[in-house]
């Protein structure tokens, strides 16, 4: 067995894990973590794809630029997961129970009258 399969299959490992942990997993911070798996084992098959490729500095540069967007991204994702945690206490994303059916909510809803436009917030409208 060559180091270049070997390489290969522990890319393939590393993507099917990530696509498996952002599928399974509700928790914010494992799918980040997941897509970050997922993000390394694109960037092993990548070096598989140049190690047979024979000696090109692209497939290198694309590989290097890519680590350093993934690791912005990140950054950014573990922030935004952290604001959701101060805004709504949640640390998961959760399925509503019935699917495709949302509550609607009383608050700032305004009812169309019978002529179709809407009563201003003060009562009838203008007298006139």
């Amino acid at each position: 067995m060559s180091a270049t399969l070997l390489y290969g299959i522990a890319a393939a490992g590393l993507v099917a894990l990530g696509l498996f942990g952002l599928v399974a997993q509700a928790a914010v911070l494992r799918k980040i973590l997941a897509f970050n798996l997922l993000g390394g084992g694109v960037f092993l098959l990548f070096g598989v794809v140049a190690k047979r490729g024979g000696a090109d500095p692209v497939p290198q540069a694309m590989v290097i630029t890519g680590l350093v967007v993934a690791f912005a991204a990140t950054a950014l994702a573990v922030a935004m997961a952290l604001r959701m945690r101060q805004i709504t206490g949640a640390v998961s994303i959760v399925e509503p129970t019935d699917r495709g059916a949302v509550e609607p909510t009383d608050r700032g809803a305004v009812e169309p009258t019978d002529r179709g436009a809407v009563e201003p917030p003060g009562g009838e409208g203008r007298a006139g």
